[in-house]
């Protein structure tokens, strides 16, 4: 059917263009005869019949071959025999046409492909026919705007139509119905392919996306679901052979009538080149044909439009993580794994497009340039970017000239300067070499699969040492006989991930399981080396023996590999649907055993061995790694194992699994974060042991605490230095020497502490002696006031429900925890102390008498004077507490003695804050009133200020005792001083109240006042308030018994009111030279009403007119140059 080579010349577009497919040269004469029908092999019958002979063939060639090589191998193919190649070439399983039109499909139950299995890679058919998913559209509620359940829907309802298939090209018309907005609409759609692959499409709604459009999608469908409605054609080359001159020239003629405006200047212009004996055309033998397939050299893959790729990865880039790029991004990467799995040589091919796009991204360079970090979002994208690079150079069967390749690329990106560094920082570290997001991917170049031992690992599930050599230790096996893979535990897990994404799960498996027993084979050799240090370490409580390279957070994320193989096989699902990837909430997944293939006693569970190993995980013992990123990473990486631990249900051999590995991790010593001795770096367990605790709780209480108590503690805080012991180093085990490092995530830490202090505080509610230990144990290692608060509140919350009476174990525990926080923050700043305050004595109060009377005695270890009176006491006192009490007569009197001994004690110590508070605590007591009351007077003349002795003295006059606060208000003047300019001085108001209290006890008191004000206050404006308010009203208003009040207005010209005058008219002389001294143009006016209200304190003299006439002349001498200023002091003054 093709006997040349040659290139189409370029025409112009037709209606609806022909795809770029091959366009190989035909020139052979087509076979006769005639062919069969659609024949047997699909499952489109309740009843199959056995394919034939020639069917199967068949699809072995039309998967495996191109159609030029078969024609080249065979002189002559019988038309039959080309007709079922043709038929059995386009795309069998559904799948591969939902991976290529929605960002992830999963069909329910399928693992992928199996190396033991005949599927050949690539196809991800299922031997015997078809995949066909009828009911797919179904589950209508799960991505049905992507384009492949759209164009399920569109298949459904009878929108394909006019399907042909003309050798290797499809074509067809898919309608669009109508909707409110948009008519009815047809496309034509066209689609080529090659040995079972799509290689190019094309359809007339013009869709730009890195997906095939639903109408594609319903065309294909259309083919897979009904095969038998589709007319079939061989190639139209062998068509055209088929034809004479006659018929020939007619169908040319034809279809340039029926496309003359399209085709005919083409037409024209091969009619002339053709005509000529020396044109181009004339050079090649035969003639191109897009429906003959592809050639040999033509490269068999999907379609994948790489501009659209490259599009979209900018575009979400460009995003910077806002509006849900970060999910599409890591929708594109799942869509690369996808590909992987199906043994798509796409995935290789879309990642690289990915990394360009990732390595263009401007931000790069700016982060560089300013020394700052990604965002977490985007470093948490090149993390996933590094580990899908270690897949692809991990795969099994990938060749050497495809690795050297990716190699050469990764080492072009890895030694640009914006490359991402595998820490997540841009600083250079002299001390290590640089490490980018690609490293790990470049040492991955260098491993291979050629070992024996491991290629018998992967190979069976039945590979095992004879019986006659397992005495004595072996690298290869264990005691039992089975395999081990000595290896670096997270490259050992890369080539499980890399064999599962890779579509090999069952060979992931068998390799997971050999690794599995080799870190359970390390695990009790570890013990048995501790066994012998235990003494030693003991005594020394802590150790510089731990792991360097923690398995959690790694870059490889070893664990969760592990974990994801063994339990993807053990997962129960649903239904057998397709999942299109644009689902609500995932459901959790349910999980039943299945037993490891190949074990010798059948007692091994896939699901125990992912719970072991998950467990062996996270319990490794594990100096926390450097930097801000790769400690965050630790947290979300731990936080999310135990999330996918959480989803398991656990039963006898989960639970057993459980008590067993948590035992070992328990007695683990300095191999493992639960054991005795720990380094003092060494990651904290607290989220971990929080699961732990959970889930052995209902199974095994004290093994439950045990663990949480032991993993309480948090030695990076404390303040005592390790000795360091020199244990033997095995196994990746370090000597670490103890550094002073910057725990970037040490707050969250410390919150994790209190989450598993307060899971155990709610556990133990009711059962005294667990919750002493519990409180222990908070006491001993929580270091922080406000997370001991936290857990103080959550466990009066717990102790106190709403519909039930109280706990009292906890409340008691509740109570001591608050008093811890206020013993701990006594002498510290913190911004919640009085709220703590508060919480306590409300706790107290909840407690019990007993309790508030012990906070009371013994308040100077808890409170500040000024809490103790003005908060504690005063609550304690108040009427709602002693109904909340419902206490007798005798209980409130001990209660208020208490109180009062407290607030006497506080003024003692601290009378400026604490006096007014200690007297009204003490106002129904006689004795304790008088006591404080004198403490008040000892304190005036020391420590206390004019605003506290002011507040006392009102207070006293509002009580009924206006002679002590005469008293002390005499006290406030002696400290206070009014300067001339301060007449908007706070102070005055309590001046001119002090004054009248004065005035009011009578002409005595006001005698004695008078001279402490005219010493304290020089504000003339002042003074001549309190000399106006003296002369209105008479003397002795008070009416203080004993004493006789003569009802005479007091005289300015006599004692004591005479004194106050000269001092206020001095005042005014003083205060006006001072003004004059600085005084603007502005102010003239100010100044004219302020000599008018001196002239008011004047006149109240004898002979004050004089003495004020002899003023103003005195200002005009001295301040004649002030001319106008002087001029307006005339004319109002004359």
């Amino acid at each position: 059917m093709a006997e040349g080579r040659g290139e189409l010349p370029p025409q112009p577009p037709l209606h609806l263009s022909l795809p770029p497919a091959s366009k190989r040269p035909c020139l052979r004469p087509a076979p006769r005869g005639p062919g069969p029908g659609p024949g047997p092999g699909f499952p489109n019958s309740r009843f199959r019949c056995p394919e034939s002979l020639l069917d199967c063939a068949a699809k072995a060639v039309a998967e495996k071959w191109a159609f030029e090589r078969v024609e080249e191998r065979f002189e002559r193919i019988p038309e039959p025999v080309q007709r079922r190649i043709v038929y059995w070439s386009f795309p069998r399983n559904e799948r591969e046409i939902c991976m290529y039109s929605s960002f992830q499909c999963r069909v329910a139950g399928e693992e992928g492909p199996v190396v033991a299995t005949g599927a050949p890679a690539g196809s991800g058919a299922v031997p015997g026919g078809v995949t066909s998913t009828t009911g797919a559209s179904g589950t209508a509620g799960t991505g049905d705007g992507l384009p492949f359940r759209r164009g399920i829907r569109l298949l459904e309802t009878g929108c394909v139509e006019n399907v042909l298939q003309v050798g290797f090209h499809l074509s067809g018309t898919v309608t669009e119905p109508a909707s409110q907005s948009e008519p009815e609409v047809t496309h034509k759609v066209a689609i080529s392919f090659d040995r079972c692959k799509i290689t190019s499409v094309t359809c007339g709604c013009g869709n730009r996306d890195i997906f095939y459009c639903a109408h594609v999608v319903a065309l294909s469908l259309y083919r897979i679901r009904k095969p038998e409605q589709v007319k079939l054609r061989l190639p139209i080359s062998e068509t055209l052979f088929q034809m004479n001159r006659d018929q020939l020239q007619k169908l040319v003629q034809y279809l340039i009538t029926a496309h003359h405006t399209e085709v005919l200047p083409t037409a024209q212009k091969l009619a002339d080149e053709i005509l000529s004996s020396n044109s181009e055309i004339n050079q090649v033998h035969g003639a191109p044909d897009p429906t003959a397939g592809a050639s040999i050299d033509d490269d068999n893959c999907w379609h994948l439009d790489e501009e659209q790729v490259r599009e979209q990865v900018k575009q979400f880039l460009s995003q910077g993580g806002y509006y849900g790029s970060g999910k599409q991004l890591n929708s594109m990467f799942a869509k690369v794994r996808e590909m992987l799995r199906m043994r798509d040589s796409n995935g290789a091919r879309m990642l690289t497009l990915i990394t360009e796009q990732f390595m263009a991204d401007p931000r790069l360079s700016l982060w560089r340039q300013q020394g700052t970090g990604m965002t977490d979002k985007c470093r948490q994208l090149w993390d996933e970017l590094g580990a899908l690079w270690v897949c692809i150079v991990l795969n099994p069967h990938c060749k050497s000239e495809e690795k050297s390749g990716w190699l050469k690329q990764l080492k072009k990106w890895g030694d640009m300067d914006i490359c991402p560094l595998e820490d997540g920082n841009y600083g250079n570290s002299l001390a290590r070499p640089r490490r980018t997001v690609f490293t790990r991917a470049m040492e991955a170049c260098d491993l291979h699969w050629q070992d024996s031992h491991l290629q018998r690992i992967i190979s069976s599930d039945y590979y095992m040492s004879p019986a006659y050599q397992r005495e004595g230790e072996s690298l290869l096996f264990n005691p039992q006989g089975l395999p081990l893979w000595l290896d670096h535990v997270p490259t050992a897990c890369a080539r499980v991930d890399a064999l599962r994404s890779h579509g090999y799960p069952r060979e992931a498996l068998r390799l997971g399981v050999a690794i599995i027993n080799t870190l359970r084979l390390q695990q009790h050799r570890q013990l048995d080396i501790y066994k012998h240090q235990k003494k030693e370490l003991l005594q020394r409580g802590m150790t510089s023996t731990t792991n360097l390279e923690g398995w959690v957070g790694h870059p490889l994320d070893p664990i969760g590999c592990l974990f994801g193989t063994l339990t993807e096989t053990c997962r129960v699902e649903d239904d057998s649907t397709m999942d299109t990837g644009d689902s609500g909430d995932p459901k959790p997944p349910v999980y039943h055993h299945v037993p490891v293939w190949g074990c010798p006693d059948g007692g091994e569970s896939y699901l125990a061995l992912a719970l072991e190993v998950a467990l062996m995980g996270m319990g490794q013992q594990r100096v926390m790694p450097e930097g801000l990123y790769a400690q965050d990473k630790v947290c979300r990486n731990e936080e999310q194992i135990v999330t996918k631990l959480q989803e398991m249900e656990l039963d006898d051999l989960l639970v057993q699994t459980l008590r067993k590995q948590a035992i070992l991790l328990l007695e683990g010593g300095p191999f493992s974060g639960l054991g005795e001795v720990i380094h003092r770096e060494s990651v904290p367990m607290h989220t971990f042991a929080k699961y732990l605790f959970s889930a052995l709780l209902p199974h095994d209480a004290d093994l439950a605490y045990k663990l949480a108590l032991r993993a309480m503690r948090l030695p990076v805080l404390e303040s005592t230095a390790p000795s360091g012991d020199m244990g033997h180093p095995h196994h990746g085990i370090s000597i670490v020497p103890s550094r002073y490092p910057r725990w970037f995530t040490l707050g969250h830490l410390e919150s994790q502490q209190c989450e598993l202090a307060s899971t155990m505080l709610t556990a133990a509610k009711g059962d005294m002696l667990r919750l002493r230990t519990v409180l222990d144990a908070i006491q001993k290692n929580i270091h922080s006031s406000s997370l001991i608060f936290k857990l103080a509140q959550d466990a009066f919350k717990i102790a106190t429900p709403a519909d039930n009476p109280p706990d009292i174990t906890l409340l008691n525990v509740a109570l001591e925890l608050g008093l811890q926080v206020m013993r701990m923050t006594l002498s510290t700043l913190n911004w919640r102390r009085r709220e703590m305050v508060r919480w306590l004595v409300t706790c107290a109060t909840e407690v019990g008498l007993r309790a508030l009377v012990s906070i009371l005695q013994s308040w100077y270890t808890l409170f500040t004077p000024t809490e103790a009176t003005s908060i504690v006491a005063a609550t304690v006192m108040s009427h709602n507490t002693i109904l909340r009490l419902s206490l007798d007569y005798p209980q409130r009197e001990e209660l208020a003695s208490c109180a009062r001994t407290l607030a006497l004690q506080c003024a003692m110590k601290d009378p400026q804050n604490c006096a007014l508070s200690a007297l009204t605590l003490c106002e129904k007591d006689h004795i304790a009133f008088e006591t404080a009351y004198q403490i008040v007077i000892d304190a005036a003349s020391t420590g206390m200020t004019y605003s506290q002795l002011f507040t006392i003295a009102r207070y006293m006059e509002h009580r009924g005792y206006p002679l002590r606060a005469f008293k002390l208000a005499s006290l406030a003047m002696t400290h206070l001083n009014l300067a001339y300019n301060q007449d908007t001085h706070p102070a005055i108001n309590d001046v001119l109240w002090a004054c009248a209290l004065s005035h009011s006890l009578g002409k005595n008191e006001l005698a004695a006042i008078i001279p402490l004000v005219v010493k304290s206050v020089h504000c003339a404006t002042v003074l001549s308030d309190i000399l106006r308010r003296c002369t209105m009203t008479a003397p002795g208003l008070a009416g203080i018994p004993g004493r006789r009040n003569s009802g005479k207005l007091m005289s300015t010209d006599k004692a004591p009111l005479r004194q106050l005058l000269d001092a206020t008219i001095s005042a005014y002389i003083n205060t006006t030279h001072s003004r004059l001294t600085h005084i603007s143009p502005r102010h003239y006016g100010e100044f004219i009403e302020f000599l008018s209200k001196a002239r008011e304190t004047f006149l109240l003299a004898q002979d004050g007119h004089i003495q004020f006439a002899q003023f103003i002349e005195n200002l005009k001498q001295i301040y004649k140059g002030k001319k106008k200023l002087m001029m307006l002091v005339r004319e109002r003054f004359g």
